[in-house]
């Protein structure tokens, strides 16, 4: 989930002084009747079928649609049915958009990961999101370099946060990246180092998978990935999936748990590296596990759809470095942060 780990900073910051591209009623065609079939949005890239399984989950005449654009590096999709809107972090900015389909798109919460003075920083903001059991917001924030939540309604946002976790036996995380919640309220978090700068002192000397138990206990699960990032629970939450963005080690991981959701085995399903390279921009980073148990994960190329087993069914290929995807609460769409553009994929 960093941005200059895909060799595009330069460019990022180049657009950063551009705004997101918020469209009036007049042009996104909405008026108080419209549902949402009727919208007509451009499209980019093609969706690429390798094992036809992947057509039960892709209708064969979806398009992958440009709904917002003009962001610096979007990250960490969430749909909120309770407002049915999608928010997403602009990390480099600092922020979390919302975007609806009849209001289109306006700043949910700025600031949203870092809250000092320091100026020139990186990636400060938020990265994953998600809701805890109580339907509150959960925030990687990377610039405090902590996990924290907002004590404020989903519906009224405000910079209220309060640490659930940031440090581990006294030495301050690197900058937790992306987060899952299971059924229990437990939490899975990595922790790479893409949020820090030069002027940070990195206090850990590995990067971690970490898991907060329902009482709050926080252990440590996995020290050994170069690169631990985008992170799903299988639905029936026996096994972690967990997405490795080391261009030299480029890949998909599944580790089964125990009975109270801790790590006891692992192993690679899906090796990507040899993907990565100019044609196919992008790494493995956010990921989403579809109702099915398939994995929809960000890759080289854009979003790949790979089975539990680690068979590649299928490439939504959007022709730019793709962050992360999730799904609404129907798994009607396929949300997708990639680069400056929010995209979306009808699902079946």
């Amino acid at each position: 989930m960093r941005k200059a780990l895909y060799s595009l900073f330069i460019l990022s910051f180049l657009i950063s002084c551009k705004s997101p591209e918020v469209k009036d009623e007049k042009e996104s065609g909405i008026t108080e009747n419209s549902d949402r079939s009727s919208f007509n949005y451009a499209t980019t890239g093609k969706i690429e079928r390798l094992d036809s399984a992947i057509n039960q989950l892709i209708p064969k005449d979806s398009n992958i649609e440009i709904i917002a654009s003009g962001f610096n590096w979007s990250e960490g999709p969430l749909w909120l049915e309770v407002i049915d809107a999608l928010i997403f972090s602009d990390v480099p900015e600092n922020r979390i958009w919302k975007w609806t389909e009849q209001d289109s798109l306006e700043i949910y919460l700025e600031p949203s990961g870092y809250f000092g003075d320091e100026k020139g920083k990186r990636e400060p903001g938020s990265n994953g999101l998600a809701l805890d059991i109580n339907g509150d917001l959960l925030l990687c924030q990377h610039g405090a370099r902590q996990l924290a939540v907002m004590k404020s309604p989903i519906r009224n946002p405000s910079g209220n946060f309060v640490a659930i976790a940031n440090q581990f036996e006294g030495k301050k995380f690197n900058s937790p990246n992306d987060l899952v919640i299971n059924n229990n309220g437990g939490m899975y978090f990595t922790d790479p180092p893409y949020g820090l700068d030069e002027w940070n002192t990195k206090e850990l000397d590995f990067q971690g998978v970490y898991f907060i138990d329902f009482m709050g206990n926080l252990s440590l699960q996995i020290d050994t990935l170069s690169r631990p990032n985008g992170i799903g629970l299988s639905p029936d939450e026996k096994s972690l999936f967990i997405a490795q963005s080391d261009p030299l080690k480029a890949r998909y991981y599944r580790y089964e748990l125990d009975e109270n959701g801790n790590v006891f085995s692992g192993k690679v399903i899906l090796d990507v590296t040899d993907l990565v390279g100019d044609e196919n921009p992008g790494l493995p980073d956010g990921l989403a596990v579809h109702s099915s148990g398939n994995l929809f994960a960000s890759g080289p190329g854009g979003i790949l759809i790979i089975s539990p087993e680690g068979k590649l069914l299928g490439t939504i290929k959007t022709g730019r470095a793709t962050s992360n995807c999730t799904f609404d609460t129907e798994e009607e769409y396929l949300y997708i942060t990639a680069d400056m553009d929010l995209l979306r994929v009808k699902m079946k």
